[in-house]
């Protein structure tokens, strides 16, 4: 396990790599804050099973990552400053099975989404491996409810239609009814998963809705044999009972099991495309 803790003006902009034996591309590329599910740079305490964040902005994560001969962990800074970080990295000395895969994760942002596009979570996963979790950021840029949209898993050749495909969000996510009790969004975190964060308008700088949500298939991991691809449609309701596709800012982090090699993941944005606005 590890455990870590930088301010949190830094969370976009600390970038969280690593590379497992002698791999030249790293397997895990995400802002730091976002690994931990905190991607809005605005603490959310998280009690899960693999991740938990603690007061105060105390990281810990639990993955299992297994390696053979050799581990390297990188916090790449993009900012024109420096800034702390804190960190210490518990790891056994094991017999690590030949057919053992290795840990991944990919951040992904779309701002704002294109018109009647859906975000792509990750693509291009070839090999043979495992899905383990969704980790969302979303910030609603409409009125009403937003999140009747699908996660669709498309593998192993699956073409037009996925062969697991949720229903809304709030029900990926654990929740029922659009997390609406009495009026309010009403935030949760459970082992597995949570819609830990809802952060309001505040009436003058802070315009939009936004949200975290973590779902980790721990107990119900998604295998596949040979290729891996993961959306989310965004969508509300517009006047009589009809979809509108959102056009919202969306920021996720797949996490997955796999043989190696691993495909090579998209360039990650400049300073400016991860900030947090």
């Amino acid at each position: 396990n590890f455990w870590l803790t930088c301010p949190v003006e830094s969370w976009r902009h600390l970038i969280l790599n690593i590379y497992w034996d002698d791999e030249a591309e790293p397997s895990v590329r995400v802002p730091v804050g976002d690994f931990f599910c905190n991607g809005w740079c605005e603490r959310s305490l998280v009690n899960s099973l693999p991740i938990a964040v603690n007061p105060a902005n105390g990281f810990n994560s639990y993955w299992e990552m297994p390696f053979r001969g050799k581990a390297r962990f990188v916090m790449e800074n993009l900012e024109d400053k420096d800034t702390v970080l804190y960190y210490q990295i518990n790891y056994t000395l094991t017999d690590v099975p030949a057919d053992m895969a290795y840990f991944h994760a990919q951040w992904r942002r779309s701002n704002p989404l294109a018109y009647k596009d859906v975000h792509t979570i990750v693509d291009g996963i070839k090999g043979k491996g495992h899905f383990v979790g969704t980790y969302l950021a979303w910030q609603v840029n409409s009125n009403n409810w937003w999140g009747e949209g699908e996660v669709k898993f498309y593998m192993d050749g699956d073409r037009e239609f996925p062969t697991i495909c949720s229903t809304g969000l709030e029900d990926y996510f654990g929740g029922a009814w659009n997390w609406d009790m009495e009026g309010k969004y009403v935030p949760y975190s459970t082992p597995y998963l949570g819609m830990h964060q809802a952060i309001k308008p505040d009436g003058l700088y802070k315009a939009n809705q936004r949200f975290g949500m973590y779902r980790w298939h721990i107990m119900d991991p998604i295998r596949f044999e040979d290729d891996l691809h993961v959306t989310v449609q965004a969508l509300g309701w517009r006047s009589k009972g009809r979809y509108l596709p959102l056009q919202d800012d969306i920021s996720s982090v797949a996490f997955w099991y796999q043989t190696e090699p691993h495909a090579a993941y998209p360039q990650l944005p400049d300073k400016d495309g991860l900030e947090v606005i």
